[in-house]
């Protein structure tokens, strides 16, 4: 379990995030068309996670479009915005948004992502939803980097993240 800082409480998630070089662990997730999305959907590819509790909160949008905007020009990398909203309301967000350099998935389901990647709030206002994390995995599903954000009214360290991939 790892605490953070939410309205200023502490609060505690599921477990713990990947561990640095470690095979991220697999997961299935909901696309916006309702299909399912896998890890290994984007093997051979450079992994951004974006992990965070709604797309309707101000910093988890400012987040999405972040992550957007710098990771564009990146080659042979994706970015996975991963919360538990419904697709539909992550598809009406990038929509709205005009954002085309990420991929929506949702944890709505079976919610095994949350507690796979020790990434569930379980206490607090935002109890069963994801905490702020980013985790990198490079082409071959290792972790090359993580941050678990001390505070979740916070936004995440683009830059440490980002400067993994160059």
């Amino acid at each position: 379990m790892a605490e953070i800082e939410f309205g200023g409480e502490m609060v505690t998630t599921y477990g713990s995030l990947p561990e640095l070089h470690e095979k991220a662990p697999h997961f299935e997730l909901i696309k916006s068309d309702l299909s399912i999305g896998t890890l290994e959907d984007f093997k051979g590819s450079r992994v951004i996670m974006n992990i965070f509790p709604s797309i309707d909160t101000g910093v988890c949008a400012t987040s999405v479009r972040n992550f957007n905007k710098r990771a564009s020009d990146l080659k042979n990398t994706v970015v996975l915005c991963i919360s538990r909203d419904l697709p539909f309301a992550q598809q009406r967000f990038i929509s709205d948004e005009g954002l085309d350099n990420i991929i929506n998935l949702s944890d709505f389901r079976d919610r095994n992502f949350g507690k796979d990647y020790g990434v569930e709030l379980l206490d607090g206002a935002f109890e069963g939803l994801l905490c702020r994390a980013v985790i990198v995995l490079n082409e071959n599903g290792h972790v090359i980097h993580s941050q678990l954000v001390d505070r979740i009214e916070d936004e995440p360290d683009y830059l440490a993240a980002l400067k993994t991939l160059l």
